[in-house]
């Protein structure tokens, strides 16, 4: 009998995981344990859709119905609380135990909290959708929202707290917003799209003090300023949830540490999506952790594979997107890798940056524009990357020049 394959994390990740073993073929049991009520779902629309549509609703990558026909078993509700790796069991928070096989450990990654006191219930976090509904309750014309952090979540809260007529301000540490892995002239587009929208950006700021009495939150800033708000969301990043591996004796690197096959130190245990740091091969095995929704669907899915002896390496190229206010920012690779930058300008206003390394190598393109301007442009310069070409900056920058043209040379 196959104690099979168990999964925790019943996010993206660990969702499409599961789906990827029966695609490929797996009989034997397959087990997805989440401690949220819900079915897998995707988490980038709570940051947009799930705020601003018509009636909150989750984007659900399957269905009980699904899962019972593929005699996949989906635990939710409930936490992994401990993994035997001599026993190969995982032991759960309503005292039951599983064995396993082959373990997938998928539990992502949870906002990094702000170390200050003064923190109440009206500063908050988005993570869940359950967060997300929180929110939404007090995105209205009446309302004050603080956003704390310039980043991605906070920047699409602000955009979608504004779409529902609240007062926005957002308050970014650092010098601008976007600090981490975006080129400033990208930054500097979306930063003028809000403030057209009417939202406070108020960046190289920080914070001193924080009160909530539980009807408003006062947030003192270094500069003597003070903002008034009848919600806070603190957006300053993400820390993956290693926890369980650490107790398990598994090496933690930024993450739970695995190869290039998501396959951890124990041959019998894998790690895909927020939570692991894998080698990167396109950047010279460079160790990488990324907090992305297409590397939660493309690592669940090689996951599967592996768990199931395909000894495949992680190849894929890192890409991330936002939208905002119409205008989708779209970025191939690392951009921290490059030395030096070419621009190309598209139609409509649209443009990209792409980053040479310093042997003239492409390692990213960064683009924005309206719509999918810059989609098309993005994925070719992707497969650059991953070809490990090194194009004429001259030709990169020529809107006469073809990138499908770069590709075939």
């Amino acid at each position: 009998m196959h104690a099979g394959m168990v999964i925790i994390g019943a996010g993206e990740c660990g969702g499409r995981a599961a789906l990827t073993l029966r695609d490929l073929g797996y009989e034997g049991p397959v087990t997805l344990i989440g401690d949220e009520p819900h079915l897998p779902y995707e988490r980038p629309p709570l940051s947009k859709e799930a705020m601003t549509g018509a009636a909150p609703a989750i984007k659900s990558i399957t269905s009980d119905a699904v899962l019972a026909e593929r005699s996949i078993r989906h635990i939710h509700s409930v936490r992994a609380v401990a993994i035997d790796r001599a026993e190969r069991l995982v032991r759960l928070s309503d005292g039951s135990s599983l064995p396993y096989d082959k373990l997938l450990l998928a539990t992502g990654s949870l906002p990094r909290k702000l170390p200050m006191p003064g923190l109440g219930e009206r500063c908050v976090y988005l993570r869940t959708f359950n967060d997300a509904l929180a929110i939404r309750a007090h995105l209205n014309p009446k309302n004050r929202v603080a956003i704390i952090g310039g980043g991605f979540i906070g920047l699409e809260l602000a955009a979608s707290s504004r779409k529902l007529g609240a007062t926005v301000t957002v308050i970014e540490a650092q010098p601008r917003i976007l600090m981490r892995g975006v080129p400033a002239e990208i930054a500097a587009v979306i930063h003028k799209a809000h403030e057209a929208e009417g939202v406070t950006i108020l960046a190289g700021q920080s914070i001193e003090a924080i009160a909530d009495d539980g009807k408003e939150v006062r947030i003192s800033l270094t500069g003597g300023q003070q903002i008034v708000a009848d919600l806070a969301v603190i957006g300053i990043g993400a820390v993956p949830v290693t926890g369980l591996a650490a107790e398990a004796g598994l090496a933690v690197d930024n993450g739970i540490a695995v190869d290039a096959e998501l396959r951890t130190a124990d041959p019998d245990i894998f790690a895909a999506g927020d939570c692991c740091s894998f080698p990167l091969a396109v950047y010279g095995g460079r160790r990488v952790r990324l907090e992305a929704w297409r590397n939660a669907q493309e690592q669940g899915a090689l996951a599967a594979k592996n768990m199931l002896g395909a000894s495949e390496a992680h190849a894929a190229v890192p890409w991330f997107w936002s939208d905002q206010y119409g205008l989708t920012l779209q970025i191939a690779g690392l951009s921290d890798e490059g030395k030096s930058m070419v621009r190309r300008d598209l139609d409509d206003g649209a443009f990209i940056l792409f980053h040479l390394a310093e042997d003239g190598r492409l390692v990213a393109a960064s683009g924005i524009g309206p719509g999918n301007a810059v989609a098309r442009d993005i994925r070719l310069a992707e497969m650059l990357i991953a070809k490990r070409s090194a194009p004429a900056s001259e030709a990169l920058g020529s809107q006469t020049v073809k990138l499908k043209s770069l590709l075939a040379a």
